[in-house]
């Protein structure tokens, strides 16, 4: 009986992942935006020496439409800052900010995101992470879908980088865990906070809307603050959308399997707002997403080989959307192990007295139970 049940899910979450794969909202063509605006590109940093000069070549290669760009050096131990300052050289629109002390209540990120945005003089603020690389024409291709969708916050979901084979069979189980779950077609359709969808790697909003609801600040002790300001953003009245950005942005998030490990620890279980919804997302992926494929193993049945052929066809598509690699698909279930051996592993983390340590900053369970109120 459990498994036609569990075949039935996977047959349900497949077709939301094609469906996902089918309407994921894309980016408008450059041209069909406003020309006349300006748009301040703003890149919080900290130790980021191997990523900074690429992230701001590319940023620097952006048209006229980019009044300045802002690095903030959250006090990097690196040579960052000396990265930038020989950029500032360059290009007369690069200016460092230099960090100060990061203030009670605050998380990094989202305080260097608000000390960029007050020195930011364009009337539209594009935030981007210091391993993001612009494609060309980027900006007016935001602009363009801004525009069109009459949203003041869109973030572009970019095409991951992948290197070498770990990257290449863990990291597109991140669309997979995101579009297997997240109904993207009610982002158009509805403004309600939960169907808020963001990635901070790249997230353009308008200025006089960002300080009218708070900016940063509503979001300043939320490790995953790039969704949680576009449910803030969604609750102030305002439309917040996330497009496709295969042809906007590229970000290669880790090298190697310690790296992916260790970032993912750190953020896989402070994005759930509730610890009932971490136990229900891991246990469709082990129910769902992985006894198939043992089932298989063990007892080979119609039901398991239905729900195993679905997960494949989830993968599948969501690969050829993101111009992923296809076969990494058909070693689904090493991949489903290593994620939910990290996602138990990031909830222990979070309810010890170790905590996590990222960048040189550790962050413990009351951080994570401060940020869902």
């Amino acid at each position: 009986m459990i498994a036609p049940i569990i075949a039935l899910g996977a047959v349900a979450l497949a077709v939301l992942a094609v469906v996902n794969a089918l309407v994921f909202l894309r980016p408008s063509r450059s041209g069909d935006g406003d020309n006349d605006a300006s748009v301040s590109i703003l890149i919080p940093a900290r130790n980021e020496e191997q990523r900074i000069n690429l992230c701001l070549a590319y940023a620097s290669a952006q048209s006229a439409l980019v009044k300045e760009i802002l690095v903030y050096d959250d006090q990097s131990s690196d040579a960052t800052a000396g990265i930038v300052e020989a950029w500032e050289k360059i290009d007369r629109r690069i200016r460092l900010i230099r960090g100060d002390t990061l203030p009670a209540g605050w998380h990094g990120k989202p305080h260097a995101c608000y000390r960029l945005a007050e020195n930011a003089t364009g009337t539209w603020l594009l935030f981007i992470d210091a391993d993001v690389r612009l494609r060309s024409g980027a900006v007016e291709r935001l602009l363009a879908t801004a525009a069109h969708h009459s949203c003041t916050l869109l973030s572009a979901w970019p095409a991951i980088a992948m290197k070498s084979l770990a990257e290449t069979l863990l990291m597109p189980m991140l669309n997979f865990y995101v579009f297997t779950l997240f109904p993207s077609p009610l982002q158009l359709a509805s403004n309600a906070p939960r169907y808020a969808l963001a990635h901070g790697a790249c997230l353009l909003c308008h200025r006089d809307t960002y300080w009218a609801i708070g900016g940063h600040s509503t979001v300043r002790n939320e490790l995953f603050e790039d969704t949680a300001l576009a449910r803030h953003w969604r609750a102030s009245g305002q439309r917040a959308l996330c497009c496709d950005g295969q042809q906007i942005c590229t970000v290669r998030m880790y090298s190697g399997v310690r790296e992916i490990w260790r970032g993912f620890e750190k953020n896989f279980y402070p994005g759930f707002r509730r610890k009932w919804l971490f136990v229900f997302v891991m246990a469709i992926h082990v129910a769902v997403f992985t006894v198939p494929f043992i089932g298989l193993l063990v007892s080979p049945t119609l039901p398991f080989a239905v729900a195993a052929s679905s997960v494949l066809v989830a993968r599948g598509a969501l690969a050829l959307r993101f111009r992923e690699p296809v076969w990494p698909s058909v070693m689904h279930p090493i991949a489903e192990l290593f994620l939910i051996a990290l996602g138990i592993s990031s909830f222990l983390r979070w309810h010890s007295r170790r905590g996590v340590e990222w960048k040189g900053r550790r962050y413990r369970s009351s951080t994570v139970e401060e940020g869902a109120r």
